[in-house]
């Protein structure tokens, strides 16, 4: 179940960034290589899904000059290995889910998802995903809060009267909500559980959800008496890149970066493309909000989560706390296709899906927070007997940090 969300939001981020890198890195493509696209193998055998897998993530993983694992040694233990195995037997076909998991186990890319294409692994946990299994054996591991804690326990909790709320299904499997309101009635809250900003404030039939979020910008557009605001990503599963101007952009009149990304281009493992500054632009008639503000994540923030989380914190003016827990660690952004590049997601014969980043975010400091997530400067660990008894210790600290 974990991993199937993870999918669906990393779904959504490589939309809008692709946007953004295919001019940058078009005239690269112009000389770059013929690429060895992993769809192309012929396998009809397990010796053959091997290769093109082996290949396929040689060529296309972004993570390789700092990624613990040997890929030359996989293929030392492995090939072997699946060269005495039949494709046509289920019980090897069964197998090799084990091996894929091995295989992967140590990768730190966190978006990193594969799925085997065969009826024999129905009984499998649809996608292997290592990040999704480390973290499950961390002791300091939980599941994410539970989205009613934030709709229904924090607004009459904390919350001053006539805050909004709202929720929209934008599909059968993909629900919106946000909440925002004032705290003390000079301390701006907002929550929401995905980044579908832009979506949500396009939407040509009013709804409350926009209406959430219509009142949070508002606020910040007109912010004479506020004294702080906290942006609660907790839990929150990612989403749209461009919902970064949208959110931080509103909060700076100038533009700032956050660090860069990179990509690859050629066959080679470390044939990477230079390093493109990542930056945060001004939004139209933004103002420079001055003031404290408190952004809360966990270590269910991921994606866009710990993006904003960082970008926030990237802020000039060192006037932004981060509270709360170490974020997820999936924060190299993705693109749907590999036309202009040759990195991220691909499809082999066997593999229906290997799931990973286009991408690596370095941040501003000059560190890949990558597998390892980005730490708060305020660490206030999870309490699930506190949000169960109706409080919440991460956002009362919160509240805490913002003098009145």
């Amino acid at each position: 179940m974990k991993s199937t969300y993870l999918f669906l939001y990393k779904n959504m981020l490589h939309l809008i960034l692709g946007i953004c890198l295919v001019s940058a890195l078009a005239s690269c493509r112009k000389e770059s290589p013929q690429i060895n696209d992993p769809k192309r193998y012929i396998e009809g055998s397990f010796s053959e899904a091997f290769e093109a897998y082996w290949n396929g993530m040689n060529n296309n993983y972004i993570f390789w000059d700092t990624d613990p694992t040997n890929w030359d040694e996989i293929y030392r233990k492995y090939q072997p290995i699946f060269a005495k195995m039949n494709i046509n037997d289920s019980t090897d076909v069964r197998k090799s889910y084990t091996y894929f998991k091995e295989m992967t186990s140590t990768l730190i890319d966190s978006h990193y998802a594969l799925r085997i294409n065969s009826s024999y692994v129905k009984d499998s946990a649809a996608y292997i995903s290592p990040s999704d299994a480390r973290h499950q054996k961390s002791p300091d591991y939980h599941g994410s809060i539970n989205p009613n804690f934030f709709y229904s326990t924090i607004p009459p909790k904390y919350l001053d009267k006539g805050y909004v709320k709202g929720f929209i299904n934008l599909s059968a499997t993909d629900q919106f909500f946000a909440v925002a309101g004032k705290i003390k009635g000079n301390i701006l809250y907002l929550h929401f559980n995905e980044f579908s900003l832009n979506v949500i404030k396009d939407l040509p039939t009013p709804n409350n959800a926009q209406k959430a979020l219509q009142y949070y910008f508002d606020q910040v557009k007109n912010p004479e008496g506020l004294k702080g605001i906290i942006i609660d990503v907790r839990s929150n599963g990612g989403g749209y890149l461009s919902d970064l101007d949208l959110l931080v952009g509103g909060l700076t009149d100038k533009e700032f970066p956050i660090g860069a990304t990179r990509s690859k281009i050629g066959n080679g493992r470390l044939d990477y493309t230079p390093w493109i500054p990542a930056k945060v632009h001004p939004g139209k008639d933004a103002k420079l909000f001055t003031a404290p503000i408190i952004v809360l994540a966990d270590l269910n923030s991921v994606s866009m989560a710990e993006m904003t989380t960082m970008a926030l914190k990237a802020m000039p003016g060192g006037n932004v706390k981060f509270v709360g827990e170490r974020t997820w660690g999936g924060n190299g952004p993705l693109l749907n296709n590999n036309d202009y590049y040759n990195s991220g997601q691909f499809k082999t014969g066997f593999l229906s899906l290997v799931y990973t980043s286009s991408t690596a975010l370095r941040y501003v400091d000059g560190k890949l927070y990558e597998g390892i997530g980005f730490p708060p400067d305020i660490e206030v660990k999870y309490n699930k007997a506190a949000l169960d008894a109706g409080t919440d210790p991460q956002l009362e600290k919160a509240i805490s940090l913002i003098p009145q």
